[in-house]
């Protein structure tokens, strides 16, 4: 159960108007990874109007953290926490953009996904490390990477629920089914194996996930992370990218039920594929 004294709810801030593709969390009058800026009404439409106090982003990610610019601009003395990897590409989004864009299909796709990339003043910036306890007043942070280099996670203290972003793969419960997100450029699977041990060594007592919601079984869902992890790589080198994104899109459909056009949004295959080649690439020298 979650501590009766806090204020957690999950807000949906339906991307592209699907629903469970998006999470984000709320504790208090403070949010975890607000997701994109071209969900922005949705996000402020769900606060009521109010304010936030903070925002805590497990990473820079554009479908996590997409909109804390334009949320500085609405509140120009917000604070935004973000590991330190990560605090410069907020402040000067440039050389961020224009890596997206070429995933995304330009800045017109890039746009269309996300919305606009707002700096956040080097002003507003809490620089994390890991390590970190008492985040306002709340939260344990820990580094976390293997989904990105800039990757961390937060345990909140007092109903032992941690805010894992990426880390603890894409689900929409109750279907069980696990996709690791290994989209470009820093996946790297043995960082990532480690970071599951560092949330497992928490004993959390469940997981909130950015895709989608609430997991109360955290062992079982580190170790389907975990497997999914292996799997898309043995698959990622058995097959070209038409193979890859035929073969794992088949297999989503087969087995997340009603989940599965939520999972294959949040995760497209083909960002899966490239994100592992990526790093398969950089294993061969």
């Amino acid at each position: 159960m979650w501590v009766s004294s806090q204020r957690v709810r999950p807000i949906d801030v339906m991307h592209l108007g699907q629903e469970h593709v998006i999470c984000c969390w709320e504790v208090d009058d403070l949010l975890i990874d607000p997701g994109p800026q071209s969900c922005e009404d949705t996000l402020l439409a769900a606060l009521g109007g109010e304010r936030p106090k903070a925002l805590l982003l497990t990473h820079i990610h554009f479908d996590h953290a997409g909109a804390a610019g334009a949320l500085v601009r609405r509140w120009p003395d917000l604070p935004v926490y973000v590991h330190e990897r990560g605090a410069r590409h907020l402040a000067n989004p440039e050389k961020l953009v224009k890596s997206a864009a070429r995933l995304y299909g330009g800045e017109e796709g890039l746009a269309r996904l996300w919305g606009e990339v707002v700096p956040v003043p080097e002003e507003n910036l809490r620089v994390l490390e890991g390590g970190e306890t008492g985040v306002e007043g709340a939260f344990t942070v820990e580094y976390t990477p293997g989904h990105a280099s800039h990757h961390v996670c937060f345990l909140h203290e007092d109903s032992r629920v941690a805010f894992v972003g990426d880390m603890a793969g894409v689900r929409v419960p109750p279907e069980p089914f696990t996709l690791a997100p290994t989209v470009p450029p820093d996946i790297d699977i043995e960082q990532w194996e480690a970071s599951i041990e560092t949330i497992a060594g928490w004993r959390p007592h469940a997981l909130a996930l950015t895709h989608f919601g609430r997991v109360d079984d955290p062992p079982e869902q580190l170790e389907r992370v975990r497997e999914s992890l292996r799997a898309q790589a043995d698959l990622a080198a058995e097959h070209d990218e038409d193979g890859f994104v035929e073969a794992y899109s088949a297999q989503v459909r087969e087995q997340a039920g009603a989940a599965a056009g939520a999972i294959l949004q949040a995760a497209p295959p083909d960002q899966l594929f490239a994100g592992l080649q990526h790093y398969m690439t950089k294993l061969r020298g």
